[in-house]
């Protein structure tokens, strides 16, 4: 009906039932999308409507659809088949929409039914059973009622797809595909949606009619009312910057956001251990336990819920002024669906993100993508913690309340007793006793400049006898001087690669231990001897090629730079032997020369045939078997004579030793065809089997 309503002061086609309920919860004016929904032009058109998290859709969609299942009348008729379907993505937003459209529809004696996974499902058909007007539900248990037959769809009037990004991003396509299709082809259809991508687009233009598109949301910023933090924390202190947070702002409901199972179970039990009340919310859970974890934070039971990201949808506790991100989202809309916990219908709210230094990239990508403008700071320091105790103490409002004459005898004991400092330090220790203790933070990493070098302090140059032409590197030299001079890599300066030799820069303070551990040969292993340098070595700029002459077309390598191949670190230069010696500056004691390493894959063996092969290769020759010709092999033959044992084998020993161990004569051998049974193994894998004796 047409009337002025007190909420807005303007006409409204507002049920009556309807404006009691709102007034009476409170509603003194509607919310930007509420007021959208509800306007009489679009009171019978199928609407497409965006709008962020936290805007009141609920109460929206529920004034949207009065007027389709009430028409002009305050009450609804008793019920026989649904009116209404609600589809949501999951359980807790089920309920959540349930109990939001009970209150809206009371006094209009609407009766609701649920419909969500993890329930008994007898008990919903039963419910179906006895009428209902308006149905919510998750898309899968909605639609098994429906293939069963318990959920009748032919008096349908309106369908609300709530979150319906998200039911997409579930994999429910499917599921909802087949709920339109069996709805009514003159049915109200409105999808609400936080985002509009283009696959939602397709099912509003594929099972809409000439669809409203209505749109809320503000295209410069995002959640006005939330108070964005970026929180910069050491590496280690991820976690106490988590406690300092729930012990600075002590707000009456908080959710910390993990990304994995796991990480929940972990924070869980460390903020319990610390002393918080504190509650899990994850897809491991049965229904019945989400629905205490969540029934707990709204009784007051439990102040803090840790959960992953099926928590972020939908979700609505009252209090719930403390979003935290212990694990940043993946994407920027997971940020905004997380932070949507807090700052609803109006209420302030705070979104803080726990940056250790090797997220802050990730961060600032996310809070780009998402359009937040968030204050880079700290967590709250244990002196800041201890200080908001205070203010909490001297604010409480037991201060102002009246003494009984027990708490004035009492009281005078107590100053007969201690002095009213004592008595007034005794009561803050009291107080702080029953908090978590505060955890001192250590400063953030602040990131290091790549360019920017320590000194190396006083150092001594040694020449190594391998370089450019026996193919060194210092990534293999470096491990070697650690390995054979009993060296740290922090002793270790400088690496210069030349065309015959190398020079290696040692901290003066391990010069003596690193002599000590050499000797008086200073060899690092055979062929390669270090040698002390009076003083820097001069590095040359360009390095005649080995082996040959100068080309015209040779460029230079370039000054104090290593140019050798890449190769493995710990594969040391493979050396050859029997290569005559180099003539060099250290005369016979020059290292020998060494040739190109192989592929890593050369000459290992492929096929069986090539691994007989090398196993035969590795044996002494004397052991060695004759060489296979390829013709398959037959069985030994029995030489002519008696106790003629050539050839044969029994029990994988020689015939001949056989014989001389026992002193009979090798018989013919057993095959490979023997039928199995009781007896010895025999040759070729069977049994010989034991003749029986005559009766």
């Amino acid at each position: 009906m047409c009337r002025d309503d007190p909420l807005t002061d303007r006409p409204y086609y507002m049920i009556k039932t309807l404006s009691d309920a709102l007034a009476e919860r409170g509603y003194d004016t509607l919310t930007a999308v509420q007021e959208a929904v509800n306007a009489p032009e679009l009171q019978d058109a199928d609407l497409l409507v965006s709008a962020q998290t936290g805007s009141g859709k609920t109460v929206g969609f529920g004034l949207a659809i009065a007027h389709t299942l009430m028409g002009d009348s305050d009450r609804l008729e008793p019920a026989s088949s649904p009116l209404a379907l609600v589809v949501a993505p999951t359980r807790e937003l089920a309920f959540q929409v349930m109990r939001e459209l009970e209150w809206l529809y009371a006094k209009a004696g609407a009766r609701m039914a649920s419909c969500v996974g993890g329930m008994d499902m007898r008990d919903e058909r039963r419910k179906l059973e006895r009428g209902a007007h308006i149905v919510v539900g998750t898309p899968g248990r909605l639609r098994d009622h429906i293939q069963r037959g318990s959920l009748d769809m032919t008096g349908l009037r309106a369908i609300v797809l709530d979150e319906a990004d998200e039911m997409l991003d579930l994999g429910f396509r499917e599921d909802l595909e087949f709920m339109l299709g069996e709805a009514p082809a003159d049915r109200r259809t409105l999808l609400f949606s936080a985002t509009v991508p283009p696959m939602i687009a397709k099912l509003a233009k594929q099972f809409q009619r000439d669809a409203v598109r209505v749109s809320t949301q503000s295209n410069t910023t995002q959640h006005a009312d939330i108070s964005y933090q970026a929180l910069r924390v050491a590496q280690s202190d991820s976690e106490n910057a988590i406690f300092n947070l729930l012990r600075f702002h002590d707000a009456q409901n908080a959710i910390v956001f993990a990304n994995t199972r796991v990480a929940v179970n972990h924070l869980t039990a460390r903020l319990a251990n610390r002393g918080f009340s504190v509650v899990t919310l994850s897809g491991e859970l049965s229904q019945n336990e989400r629905t205490h974890a969540l029934q707990a934070m709204r009784d007051g039971r439990a102040k803090v819920c840790v959960a992953t990201d099926v928590a972020a949808r939908g979700i609505d506790l009252p209090g719930l002024d403390l979003v935290i991100h212990a694990d940043l989202p993946t994407n920027a809309e997971g940020l905004l669906h997380r932070s949507g916990r807090t700052g609803r219908a109006g209420r302030k709210g705070i979104s803080a993100l726990i940056i250790p230094p090797r997220s802050i990239r990730k961060a600032e990508q996310l809070l780009k993508f998402a359009k937040i403008q968030a204050d880079w700071t700290t967590p709250p320091s244990a002196d800041d913690i201890n200080q908001r105790d205070e203010e909490r103490l001297l604010a409480d409002p037991v201060w102002s309340e009246e003494m009984t004459e027990e708490h004035s005898a009492f009281a005078a004991k107590l100053l007969e007793l201690h002095s009213p400092e004592q008595i007034a330090a005794a009561y803050l220790r009291l107080f702080r006793a029953r908090q978590s203790a505060p955890e001192d933070l250590t400063p953030p990493d602040a990131r290091p400049d790549p360019r920017e070098r320590k000194p190396f302090g006083p150092s001594v140059w040694f020449s190594v006898s391998v370089g450019r032409d026996d193919r060194a590197e210092p990534r293999w030299l470096l491990p070697l001087l650690c390995r054979s001079g009993n060296l740290t890599k922090d002793d270790i300066g400088a690496i210069r690669i030349q065309q015959s030799e190398s020079f290696v820069e040692i901290k003066e303070s391990s010069l003596a231990g690193f002599l000590s551990t050499l000797g008086g040969s200073g060899e690092l292993e055979e062929g390669v001897v270090a040698r002390q340098l009076a003083g820097p070595p001069t590095f040359s700029a360009t390095a005649p090629r080995s082996n040959s002459g100068p080309r015209s077309d040779a460029k230079p390598p370039r000054r104090d730079v290593d140019t050798a191949p890449r190769r493995d670190y710990d594969t040391p230069p493979r050396k050859d032997f029997d290569a005559p010696r180099k003539e060099g500056a250290y005369g016979s004691d020059a290292p020998r020369e060494f040739k190109k390493p192989r592929h890593k894959n050369a000459g290992i063996p492929k096929t069986r045939r090539e691994l007989d092969e090398a196993h035969q290769a590795a044996k002494p020759r004397t052991e060695r078997a004759p060489k296979p010709t390829g013709k398959p092999s037959a069985a030994p033959k029995r030489a002519k004579g008696a106790g003629d044992t050539s050839g044969k084998t029994y029990g994988g020993k020689p015939a001949a030793k056989y014989a001389a161990k026992t002193g009979k004569p090798g018989g013919k051998p057993k095959t490979a065809g023997a039928k199995p049974g009781k007896g010895k193994a025999v040759q070729g894998g069977g049994f010989a089997t034991p003749k029986r004796q005559k009766s």
